[in-house]
């Protein structure tokens, strides 16, 4: 990754664009303070990850809207989504089922489940072919991860252990993942 520590928010999410490592600098200033965020108004540490994956996937989306309030500064920007993701949070419950729920896909399994209710799951993921075909359009590294969370309902430890990549970059893919399949699927209706 370059060196961006010179370049201001509003820079970085300009050279986004044709320089997505602009955006993994914009992550890496700015990731540690929404999570303690998070943690301060009284999400779990899971919770307070996910919404830190879909916060960044959501300004990952939305970079070209934003607007520099004359700084160069992103901070106001990313914790006004952040708010709204919390509230939402606050209104439907976890973030990971709000995705599902979006992608229409059945809730996580619980690990108490039987192999036949395992297999059931997965065929009725399998039988709907927008889903299917959001998921294979993923890069391959997302479309694991969001697998392994959504359908084998593993933790982001389990899967940054079996993708071979960080937590952080698990949640990251997962959130991007189910993101990038939810538009796809809504621009295919």
């Amino acid at each position: 990754m370059s060196d961006y520590g010179d370049r201001s928010d509003a820079e970085l999410l300009e050279l986004a664009s044709r320089d997505p490592s602009a955006f993994g600098a914009l992550y890496d200033r700015h990731a540690a303070a929404v999570y303690r965020w998070a943690r301060s108004v009284g999400l779990a540490d899971a919770d307070a990850l996910d919404l830190m994956g879909e916060l960044f996937a959501r300004a990952w989306i939305a970079r070209k809207r934003f607007r520099d309030p004359g700084d160069g500064g992103a901070a106001p920007w990313l914790f006004g989504i952040a708010r709204n993701l919390l509230a939402s949070h606050r209104r439907r419950g976890s973030i990971d089922a709000k995705a599902r729920r979006r992608l229409r896909m059945p809730p996580a399994i619980d690990h108490t489940d039987t192999t036949d209710a395992i297999d059931a799951r997965l065929d009725a993921i399998a039988s709907s072919p927008a889903l299917r075909e959001a998921l294979d359009a993923l890069p391959a590294a997302q479309r694991s991860a969001v697998r392994l969370r959504v359908v084998d309902g593993l933790d982001y430890a389990e899967i940054a252990r079996r993708l071979s990549c960080t937590e952080t970059t698990a949640r990251k893919w997962v959130s991007l993942g189910l993101r990038s399949a939810r538009v796809r699927m809504e621009t295919a209706q």
